[in-house]
């Protein structure tokens, strides 16, 4: 067996050190990272130019990649209307008063809206997309609202019903043992858990940073707040509209026009509309803050292209990456990992299982770890005692960190996209250490029966 997991870790390695200790940008360290794993596929197996062309093309393919330099664009677009300080305004004169009341909204939200999209992506998105501008407006900085809203991407798998949950219950293995009713019960009770938490670090955030709630001097009236921006509102219908379409009871409508159908509603994107409809109308309502000539707009666009540019770089290389990886026999590498673990002590299985879904859910997005490991993982667990639906609980609590582990979780760029940090290295230590770690230690405590749930 070759260490293609060793691989890894000195890709991610490599990502590091060239980052912070040459002090080059982050997509400079992917790109150089990424021939890195060319160089070894080379001397591995011989295939350094089929790979450098498939990791190309499967990146060039990846709607993410575009859609973060959309929601960079949206940013910007944002700030230059002044759209956000009209929407705040009617969001303070309902929760100003309450000391970083937008981190609680936010963390909320992720959750709420996590059970929606089923996407990590598509939840910073969303989310961010609102409450990260809300934030920067009252109090939060950048680093610390973009970190809200990246750590709590993947919150939504870990509350029922998620598609990551159905995802692992249609797995024949799970099937066999595990209903949907079952499942759900031991989900949502250890999803509280997490909940809890990120409340209680939302909580250490404003004490920390002394956030304040607003004076009542400085809180407009709702009826004023409403007079001055109400038009800002029509932002919603940025995160509605592809919402509502993609779905809910209009899907199942939507799938009956024989003109439009299934196909129809899979070439949505959640996370490409969002940015592109919230464009369109921040342009609308701040229009007489924009300029009016061809020359104005050309000057717009030039300096936005310098600041979505490194973005797209840095996950295009990223996306190229974890294609290489795969090409490699990672995948396959982890998968006989697990399915050796079995005749190990709990504590050991426990530990790996950890640490190797840890680092599938940095280069690969929660669901692509769910698809590839979500039974042998299971099956590793179900060997050690647990539960059938403890099992399934401790594996999404895992896949669930996809948005918060440095450096390849397109959720991260998403949310600095959209706050407008250029140099997304500053989020990582509390990503890590506020959201990945205790969320990988409250798995372990599951799986070990430590912290019990109900099932």
């Amino acid at each position: 067996m070759k260490l293609w997991v060793l691989v890894l870790i000195l890709y991610i390695l490599s990502i590091l050190f060239i980052n912070t200790v040459l002090k080059r940008k982050m997509a400079e360290s992917m790109m150089w990272s990424f021939l890195l794993l060319l160089i070894i596929s080379q001397f591995s197996q011989g295939q350094a130019i089929s790979y450098f062309i498939e990791g190309i093309s499967f990146a060039s393919k990846q709607e993410v990649v575009f859609a973060a330099m959309a929601f960079t664009y949206m940013s910007y677009i944002m700030g230059k209307t002044g759209i956000i300080s009209r929407l705040v305004n009617i969001l303070n004169s309902l929760l100003g008063r309450l000391p970083g009341g937008s981190g609680y909204v936010s963390t909320i939200a992720s959750a709420l809206f996590g059970m929606i999209s089923g996407s990590g992506s598509g939840n910073a998105a969303a989310v961010g997309s609102i409450t990260i501008p809300w934030m920067k407006e009252t109090g939060w900085s950048d680093e610390t609202a973009t970190t809200i809203v990246a750590g709590n991407a993947g919150l939504g798998m870990v509350f029922p019903p998620s598609s990551s949950m159905f995802l692992l219950l249609g797995m024949p293995t799970i099937a066999a043992e595990l209903t949907s009713a079952q499942l759900y019960v031991t989900l949502m009770s250890g999803a509280i858990i997490v909940l809890i938490y990120r409340l209680i670090v939302v909580r250490y955030f404003v004490s920390k940073y002394k956030i304040k709630g607003l004076s009542k001097d400085a809180i407009p009236s709702i009826g004023t707040a409403m007079s001055n921006g109400w038009q800002s509102l029509l932002i919603f219908l940025g995160v509605a509209i592809p919402v509502l379409l993609t779905t809910g009871p209009l899907v199942k409508l939507l799938e009956g026009i024989e003109s439009y159908g299934a196909d129809g509603l899979d070439s949505i994107s959640l996370i490409l509309w969002i940015p592109v409809l919230i464009s369109l109308i921040a342009i609308f309502e701040g229009r007489k803050y924009l300029p009016k000539t061809l020359k104005g707009w050309y000057e717009i666009n030039q300096e936005a292209v310098g600041k979505f540019g490194e973005t797209g770089a840095l996950l295009f290389f990223a996306f190229a990456a974890s294609r290489v990886l795969i090409k490699l026999g990672l995948e396959g590498e982890i998968t006989a990992v697990f399915e050796q673990l079995g005749n190990l002590s709990p504590v050991i299985v426990i530990v790996a299982i950890s640490a190797l879904i840890t680092m599938m859910v940095g280069p690969f997005t929660g669901t692509a770890a769910t698809t590839a490991v979500g039974s042998v993982g299971y099956l590793a667990l179900r060997s050690i005692g647990a539960a059938p639906s403890v099992a399934c609980t401790v594996l999404l609590f895992l896949f669930s960190n996809e948005g918060c582990i440095p450096p390849n979780s397109a959720p991260i760029y998403i949310s600095c996209g959209i706050s407008g940090i250029e140099k997304p290295s500053v989020i990582f230590k509390q990503l890590v250490f506020l959201y990945a770690a205790p969320t990988i230690l409250i798995a372990m405590l599951i799986a070990g029966g430590i912290i019990p749930l109900i099932h």
